[in-house]
């Protein structure tokens, strides 16, 4: 019994919604460990280790979210609902309307 979950659908769009989410909180989370090295620390430069740890943690959001769409679009272009797109596009089509 391979049944798809009744949600299934609504749990992806949540979690392509949540991508803008995680780039802010990435960024302020690292701002936030930067602000907290430098206070107990003392170095000035620990804030801006922060934010560019911030950054590169969204950066990695943002790879991570496409590759997971290369993944879904290289399933869509087995899909047989797709293929005849695939095969009948004609550049030249275009210019006689």
């Amino acid at each position: 019994m391979n049944e798809e979950p009744k949600f299934k659908k609504f749990v992806e769009g949540a979690e392509h919604l949540s991508l803008g989410i995680s780039i802010v909180l990435a960024v302020v989370i690292g701002i936030g460990l930067g602000l907290a090295m430098k206070k107990y620390i003392g170095y000035d430069w620990l804030l801006w280790l922060g934010v560019f740890w911030g950054i590169f943690a969204a950066g990695l959001n943002i790879k991570r979210a496409y590759s997971k769409q290369i993944i879904e679009l290289d399933k869509l272009k087995d899909d047989p609902k797709y293929k005849h797109a695939n095969n009948n596009y004609n550049d030249e089509d275009d210019d006689k309307y």
